[in-house]
């Protein structure tokens, strides 16, 4: 392998945008930060390739792969900037988005609505045709009916169209045909069958899943594009791969094709970058906090095997795919805090982002925001990004002297209060995903990333009452350096609807071998055949339930074991279960993953020494006032290192808070690992 061939790794965040590249024969890795640019996520992606690779010495052409991680397809339905949408479904269902499923946002808010339908009743087109659940025809579909439809389709005007029709996951046939059709009639429109985007029953959820991605897909589609064409004007002509909610990258026709499924690209690779990184550092359970300037995620796992979901909602609207089981709250560096009408100070969720950003950045923000909190408490140094990057405190404090007048408080009591206020609601989020789900998080380590998670990491952690975080090398970066070794990833499914039995087992196995070949194939069609590997899961409930629990599906599973492994789960999660009542498998996956290649491992440093400060700082952590705290680089810590705090540590990609009770120690990997103590 040539010296100079490096993989790329990208991940575009509200604030900030995170590049990551490692040279594949010696491990060697350089990292940029810079400011993102919303108008034109692009922009800054372009700028940081040529400046990354000016600053390696190398020619744009020696990046041989892209894996980027975008919310391109997220913020354009958070903004609703979407499509010109038009929607073809049976007759009889065109309100199906409407009516959904006749539930509150809000149980006790009676002035909150639903979101509205991205698509408007006059570009709702009913068509004549009905398949009954088994996917057998009941009407069937004539050719003057789908020109008819297509003839509306194309006085609308719409620019994107779904096709949703009933049983469409049983039996695909119509749904291939409108397509065909609108295909030949309108080769412009931008189309989305639901049989492609989610196969499964239940169809206001593949209605609304359908439906987003058709939203979305010509924003995505014209985002790809400049960013392939931007990447080829530098001489780039690597592979791009874009990363998927699931944790894996899909070529960007895929994500072209299924923009839905990047709806949580980027926090998702920083779960493959935490697994990479952390090595020995955790027993293998741990809660995963990624603060960045926007808005904060939060993720549980145990055994080093992240949760997965297949059921999430996207500002109100219901989206089924599989994604790491994230949740996401509005808390970031960026978050404002201001003033509610009861006269309490709140945080967030709305942000200062990247322009105008946070006061202190000097670009025009007027609102105190979480930045400016920890700048004016002396946590953030006034030089970020090594100096390229020049923060305000005057501005800071003047910001926070604005909002704390009203209240009564000093600044640096309103600071302090900021502070609090965004880690109470870190703390509800990490407490939804653990004690919500029965289990205690003092049983967990923390590891916090993102540029602000390292900043709040320990006060978090203090309240959820865990004893360790763990802050990797590069926690700024993590997004983007676990894009560097994510994995290629195509999910199946095949809805079954049958009872567990020896028909249903016999069905099962026709759908494994089925599924398994589809994963043979694109192994092959992806030139790693021998390479990937494929893994099943089965859903299953008791006949008569509304919904299902998963299960893997080992290779020698029986009709037995499938149902006493339902069981156990089923009494697992809701404390009871009848081991006799009948259960339907409702539905088989495949889980088809190709690791691509990496690098070398990098050489570890080797301790010269104990830890030595850059100097010392007057840093507030509490009502008590400032305390003398050291400062240290990350670069000048080394495996074995140990000091206690109060410490201040600094790196080009964020910035971390030791308490003044709290020790820490490095290790052979490049984590530090804050040890607290509890009052």
């Amino acid at each position: 392998m040539p010296m100079q061939s490096w993989n790329v790794g990208i991940d575009v965040g509200g604030t900030f945008t995170d590049i990551a590249a490692v040279n594949l024969s010696d491990g060697r890795m350089e990292v940029l930060k810079l400011p993102s640019t919303p108008a034109s996520p692009d922009a800054a992606m372009l700028e940081g390739v040529a400046r990354l690779a000016a600053r390696i010495g190398i020619s744009p052409a020696d990046f041989i792969r892209f894996a980027h991680g975008t919310t391109v397809a997220t913020n354009a339905l958070i903004q609703e900037r979407g499509a010109r949408l038009a929607l073809v479904t049976t007759q009889g269902f065109r309100d199906v988005l409407e009516i959904g499923r006749q539930v509150r946002p809000h149980m006790f808010d009676f002035h909150t609505d639903a979101p509205r339908p991205l698509v408007p009743q006059e570009r709702r087109f009913e068509l004549r045709e009905r398949l009954l659940a088994d996917g057998s025809v009941h009407v069937p579909l004539d050719e003057d009916e789908i020109a008819r439809i297509v003839d509306a389709v194309a006085a609308s005007g719409a620019d994107a169209c779904v096709v949703c029709l009933l049983h469409a996951y049983r039996n695909p046939d119509h749904e291939r045909r409108i397509g065909a059709a609108l295909r030949s009639r309108l080769p412009d429109l931008f189309l989305s069958l639901s049989h492609e985007v989610h196969p499964e029953f239940r169809e206001f959820e593949r209605f609304s899943t359908t439906a987003i991605n058709g939203f979305v897909q010509p924003e995505m589609a014209r985002y790809l594009a400049r960013l392939e064409r931007g990447l080829a004007d530098l001489g780039c002509r690597a592979k791009i791969g874009i990363n998927q909610s699931s944790g894996g990258l899909m070529p960007l026709s895929r994500a072209a094709q299924l923009p839905v499924r990047t709806a949580l690209s980027g926090p998702a690779a920083g779960i493959v970058g935490v697994l990479e990184t952390l090595g020995d550092a955790s027993g293998g359970d741990f809660i995963t906090l990624d603060m960045g300037g926007t808005s904060a995620d939060v993720s549980l796992v145990r055994g080093f095997t992240p949760a997965f979901t297949y059921e999430r909602e996207i500002e109100g609207r219901p989206v089924k795919l599989a994604s790491v089981d994230i949740n996401a709250v509005g808390a970031g560096g960026g978050s404002v805090a201001w003033l509610d009408t009861d006269g309490l100070m709140k945080v967030g969720p709305q942000s200062a982002g990247a322009v105008p950003g946070p006061a202190c950045y000097r670009k025009g923000g007027d609102q105190p925001t979480v930045s400016d909190a920890n700048l004016a408490l002396g946590r953030l140094s006034p030089s970020l990004l090594d100096g390229a990057m020049e923060l305000d405190v005057a501005a800071a404090e003047r910001v926070i002297a604005a909002i704390a007048d009203p209240l009564g408080l000093t600044a640096q009591e309103t600071a302090l209060g900021i502070v609090e206020i965004v880690n109470a609601t870190m703390v509800g989020a990490i407490r939804q995903i653990s004690v919500e789900r029965g289990l205690d998080p003092s049983g967990f380590d923390l590891v916090a990333f993102g540029g602000a998670g390292p900043l709040h990491g320990a006060e978090v952690a203090r309240a959820l009452g865990i004893a360790r975080v763990i802050i990797p090398a590069r926690p700024g970066l993590l997004c983007a350096e676990g894009l560097l070794n994510a994995p290629l990833r195509e999910d199946y499914v095949q809805a079954l609807g049958v009872s567990l039995d020896p028909r249903g087992m016999a069905a099962l196995g026709d759908a494994a071998a089925e599924l398994m070949a589809r994963a043979r194939a694109w192994f092959e069609s992806e030139g790693e055949s021998a390479a990937g590997s494929a893994g099943l899961g089965v859903d299953l409930r008791f006949v008569g339930q509304n919904y299902e629990l998963r299960l893997p599906l080992p290779e020698d599973a029986t009709e037995d074991s499938l149902r006493a492994a339902f069981v156990a789960r089923h009494a697992e999660m809701y404390g009871h279960a009848d081991a006799h009542a009948p259960i339907e498998i409702v539905a088989l996956r495949a889980e088809a993953v190709m690791p691509l290649p990496r690098a070398a491992e990098a050489a570890a440093r080797a301790v010269s020494g104990p830890p030595v400060p850059t100097g010392t700082r007057d840093v507030t952590y509490g009502p008590e006032g400032p305390l003398t705290a050291q400062v240290f680089r990350r670069d000048g810590l080394s495996a074995g290192h140990r000091f206690a705090g109060p410490a201040i540590v600094e790196q080009v990609d964020s910035t971390i808070v030791i308490g003044p009770r709290d020790i820490a120690h490095a290790d052979g990997r490049g984590n530090l690992i804050i040890e607290l103590t509890h009052d």
